[in-house]
């Protein structure tokens, strides 16, 4: 019955608002992703009519489930490598395994996605004109030289590394997505994100908050990599999302950076994990991958002139959604029950 009553007000909702002249056809690539999901939600809430395209690999049908029976969303599985033909107003692309374990798994795939995929949405764009905003990153910079970083910052990265599959991948993909600017006149944002955080993360994506949540709670020693001197700054993914929406509905173009300035070592984090989920676990230190940056910390200064935006959510408080997040899932887990029959408090 709540369900049905949940239906019931969405269709309601979505009638109400599908055809005002705000109300736009939106296409996330990646949609069912971590970030991607959060940004459906958004979209959704809005008014807008969301068609998802996801290949899922990384991501997972139960981040989209109050969505799927909802008659303004589309959700497609499909691979951007290969071209598709829609009719949108705007497109966010977000698709690519955006963790080393992930992006590693099959570093030539990565390329072809942030290289053929951004092709195919780039051209898709073209075609009917939408607006097109690429989801790029702080790995652009590599592992920086100047810290913070900021935008004009042309990176130190190594382009015969593990990681370059991915930072190499993005650095191209950005510039595919100005030529098309240049050349066809296609209205394009460029957001580079920095770490991000929040519930429906993967447990196995290898990225630090993941990791050391995951690992707490199931009562395992958190894992260090070095000696936990290097430093990251952590945004939550609610603010994140305004960010990209207050980009693409702006006037400029970017690069723009979007992430937490409030900068972190890696031992600071693993700490305040320890405390807030389980004070007796123990830390354990692991020798640092290859290429792994030594600082990242966005200057923001555009973002807040530009686009007036800046995190509003603290560490801790992030945290401890992102944590009971975690805790709902492995206890699903544990059970044996499927994930998509229990809702997270904080999907």
């Amino acid at each position: 019955m709540a369900f049905f009553e949940f239906s019931v007000l969405s269709i309601i909702h979505s009638l109400l608002t599908l055809n005002s002249p705000e109300s736009m056809r939106i296409l996330v690539t990646g949609g069912a992703g971590f970030i991607g999901s959060h940004l459906i939600d958004r979209l959704m809430s809005q008014g807008h009519e969301v068609i998802c395209l996801d290949n899922f690999y990384t991501g997972n049908k139960a981040n989209l489930l109050q969505w799927l029976n909802h008659p303004y969303f589309e959700l497609v599985r499909h691979d951007v490598t290969d071209p598709i033909r829609l009719e949108v107003d705007q497109i966010y692309h977000l698709a690519c395994p955006a963790s080393p374990v992930h992006y590693q798994y099959n570093p030539v795939k990565t390329i072809k996605t942030n290289v053929m995929g951004t092709l195919n949405m780039l051209g898709l764009a073209k075609r009917v004109k939408a607006r097109f905003l690429l989801a790029s990153t702080s790995e652009v910079y590599g592992d920086p030289e100047i810290h913070p970083q900021v935008e004009e910052y042309r990176g130190n990265v190594n382009p015969i590394g593990i990681r370059s599959c991915y930072d190499e991948g993005k650095r191209v993909a950005e510039t595919l997505a100005f030529d098309y600017h240049r050349q066809n006149d296609v209205e394009i944002r460029v957001a580079r994100i920095f770490n991000t955080y929040g519930p429906r993360m993967l447990e196995n994506d290898g990225r630090v908050v993941s990791n050391f949540v995951a690992q707490a709670l199931k009562g395992n020693a958190v894992t260090v990599y070095g000696d936990g001197s290097q430093t990251r700054s952590f945004c939550y993914v609610s603010d994140l999302v305004e960010g990209l929406m207050r980009l693409m509905n702006g006037d400029h173009i970017g690069p723009i950076n979007l992430g937490n300035p409030e900068e972190y070592t890696i031992l600071q984090l693993a700490q305040t994990v320890q405390e807030m989920v389980n004070p007796g676990s123990e830390l354990r230190f692991e020798p640092l991958p290859q290429d792994d940056p030594r600082r990242r910390k966005p200057d923001i200064t555009r973002a807040r002139s530009w686009l007036g935006w800046q995190p509003t959510i603290p560490l801790r408080e992030g945290l401890k959604s992102t944590i009971e997040d975690f805790r709902t899932r492995i206890a699903v887990e544990n059970s044996g029950q499927p994930l998509d029959m229990v809702s997270s408090p904080n999907a």
